[in-house]
C-alpha cells in the first residue's frame, strides 16, 4: 500500500461497496413501502444477492491480499527473515490482515445463504468486526512517520470507527433501521474517496513530489477537504435514494405488480431483519 495504486485499490473497492449497499438498503425499502413484489419473492430474491455479494466480497479481499504479498516490493508470504534477523514489510502484511477480515464478511454471507440455520445477523457481525480490526490496524499503522501523514491517517480511523459503531448498534435498533443503514453506508463511501485523496496527498501519480508533510496549512487545508468529502458521500447516498425511488414507483411497475393480499401490513408490524 505504499504507493498510489496502494491506496486506490483499496478506495475503489470501499466506495463501490458503498454505494452497493446504499442501493440495496434503499431498494428493500421502497419494494417494502410501495408493495410492488410478494414478501416470498422478495426474500428469496435478496438472499441470491446476499450470495452474490458475498462472492464478490472474497474476490475482492482476495485480490487485495495477493496485491499486498506478491508485488515486486511485497512479502510474499515471508514474515521474518532469520538470516538478517528483522521482520518482512510488516505494512503489507497489516494490509493483508485487513482485506482478510473483510474476506471472512463475504464467507459468512455465503455460508448463511448455504445453510439456513446460521443467524442471519451474522454478516452483520462480520461487517462490524472487519471494521474494528481495520480501525486498529490502522491506528497502529503510522509509528514514526511525519506529521501529515500521521494526520490523514488519524482521519481514516475514525471515519473507520464510526463505521464500525454504527454497524454495531444495528443489533439494538428495531427501528430507523433505514437511517443506520443509509448512514454507515455513506461513512463507507467517504472511507474509498478518503483512501484515494491520501493517494494523491503521500504519492501523487502525476509523478512529481509529496506534499509538505511538515506544513501546518496543508492540514488545515485536509481539514476541510474531509468534510468536503463526507458532504459529497451524503449528495451521493441522498441522489441514489432519490434515483431508486423513481426507478421503482416508475419503470419497475410493469415488472413487479403490487400484490397486497401476500404482503404483511408494514403499518401494523415495523419491518424486521429477519424479514428480509
Amino acid at each position: 500500500m505504499g504507493s498510489f495504486r496502494g491506496h486506490a485499490l483499496p478506495g475503489t473497492f470501499f466506495f463501490v461497496m458503498g454505494i452497493w449497499w446504499s442501493t440495496k438498503n434503499i431498494l428493500k425499502y421502497i419494494c417494502k413501502r410501495q408493495k410492488r413484489t410478494s414478501y416470498f419473492h422478495s426474500k428469496a430474491l435478496f438472499h441470491r444477492i446476499e450470495f452474490v455479494e458475498g462472492i464478490t466480497i472474497v474476490v475482492m479481499a482476495v485480490t487485495g491480499m495477493l496485491g499486498e504479498q506478491f508485488t515486486p516490493e511485497g512479502p510474499h508470504l515471508s514474515l521474518y527473515n532469520y538470516k538478517e534477523g528483522h521482520w518482512v514489510e510488516l505494512l503489507g502484511w497489516h494490509h493483508s490482515t485487513m482485506y482478510f477480515f473483510f474476506g471472512l464478511l463475504g464467507v459468512a454471507k455465503i455460508l448463511c445463504f448455504t445453510f439456513s440455520s446460521l443467524p442471519s445477523s451474522l454478516p452483520k457481525l462480520m461487517l462490524s468486526n472487519g471494521l474494528f480490526v481495520e480501525a486498529f490496524i490502522f491506528y497502529n499503522h503510522t509509528h514514526g512517520r511525519e506529521m501529515l501523514d500521521i494526520f490523514v491517517h488519524q482521519l481514516l480511523v475514525l471515519i473507520i470507527f464510526l463505521t464500525a459503531l454504527i454497524t454495531f448498534l444495528e443489533f439494538f435498533s428495531r427501528s430507523h433501521t433505514l437511517i443506520l443503514e443509509l448512514l454507515w453506508s455513506s461513512f463507507i463511501i467517504l472511507q474509498g474517496s478518503w483512501f484515494w485523496q491520501i493517494g494523491f496527498v503521500l504519492y501523487p501519480p502525476s509523478g512529481g513530489p509529496s506534499w509538505d508533510q511538515t506544513d501546518h496549512d496543508n492540514i488545515m487545508f485536509l481539514t476541510i477537504c474531509f468534510c468536503w468529502h463526507y458532504a459529497l458521500s451524503i449528495i451521493i447516498v441522498a441522489v441514489n435514494y432519490a434515483f431508486v425511488s423513481w426507478l421503482v414507483k416508475t419503470r419497475l411497475k410493469r415488472f413487479c405488480p403490487p400484490e397486497v393480499g401476500l404482503l404483511k401490513n408494514t403499518e401494523r408490524e415495523p419491518e424486521s431483519e429477519e424479514e428480509m
